[in-house]
């Protein structure tokens, strides 16, 4: 029922999947109201809210835009999945911002290929990345995807591997001026951020455990049929999968650096988890097994989700 629901693009669908992220949303903020007592607690809210939906809709833009999907709307659901497996996610302003300012990157960097303007695509991507990177530090590690795009597309210009950069000075100028105009040292702002961690015993409760379990699990599935099948695509789209591909890896590298590490770090690795889930689901022939799969999974989030209020 779900992965056929799912496997048209439908105006139903972001209907269904905006009103999802809704009650997920509201049902996981009810658990504690004192923010509604503060007019700007209010506005936060409803500011991470609108980061969150433009995140499965810019996932969705990019799955679309690039043709990397077979006109599904999958890889916007999944991506909502993993939300209601890791609520605290839903809390969590820097990881938010961070990883909406990635997605942005990701978008310039997968259109890319089209060899349209990309120099301004690879200004755009950096700086969205810089940016990230003052949310959360370990960001930054999404450079290297800029490179790698580079090399994939124009590596025979030099000026291109000098504007991210430009890029970096870019957001570093703006950055110090906003940091200097409120009076904190910059380098103290931070200092703190700089620090790696390799502690993973940081669970609240055993259903956060779990849920890292289960997510690994579909982690690992979902990376290797894709690493599987990146060959067997068209040789002028590998490129773009191969960067989803990155894209995984790289934020998973995130999580595994970061300090003070909780499951919503794993945040990082939503989107292209997703794009390389919707492969999956929509190369599968036998309705039933794709119904049962998909449906699984959701039953097993939603559970782990109430488990977590």
């Amino acid at each position: 029922m779900l992965a056929s629901v799912f496997n048209k693009s439908r105006p139903i669908n972001y209907a269904l999947i905006g009103a999802m992220l809704v009650l997920f949303y509201f049902l996981y903020l009810s658990k504690d109201n004192y923010w509604t007592s503060h007019y700007y607690l209010i506005l936060q809210k409803a500011g991470l809210f609108l980061l969150l939906a433009g995140s499965l809709f810019l996932t969705n833009f990019i799955t679309k835009r690039n043709v990397l999907t077979k006109g599904n709307t999958y890889a916007m659901f999944l991506f909502l999945v993993f939300l209601v497996l890791f609520p605290t996610i839903l809390v969590n302003t820097n990881i938010i911002i961070s990883s909406f300012s990635l997605l942005l990157a990701l978008r310039r960097l997968i259109s890319l290929q089209s060899l349209i303007t990309p120099k301004e695509k690879i200004f755009d991507a950096s700086f969205w990345i810089f940016v990230a990177a003052l949310f959360h530090f370990w960001s930054i590690l999404y450079i290297v995807l800029v490179f790698i795009s580079i090399i994939f597309h124009v590596s025979r210009d030099y000026r291109n591997w000098i504007i991210p950069f430009i890029a970096f000075f870019a957001v570093a100028v703006i950055y110090s001026m906003a940091i200097l105009m409120t009076g904190k040292n910059v380098f103290n702002e931070l200092s703190g951020d700089f620090s790696i961690s390799f502690d993973f015993t940081y669970f609240e409760n055993i259903y956060q455990n779990i849920a890292l379990a289960v997510f690994s699990s579909i982690a690992v599935f979902f990376a290797a049929t894709q690493a599987v099948t990146i060959p067997n695509r068209p040789l002028n789209m590998q490129a773009s999968y191969k960067k989803i591909f990155f894209s995984f890896l790289i934020g998973v590298a995130i999580y595994v650096l970061s300090d003070g590490k909780n499951n919503s770090f794993l945040a990082f690795t939503f989107a292209p988890l997703a794009i390389m889930g919707a492969n999956y689901f929509e190369s599968q022939e036998n309705k039933w097994f794709r119904e049962s799969l998909m449906s699984i999974i959701v039953v097993i989030a939603v559970f782990l989700f109430i488990s977590q209020l």
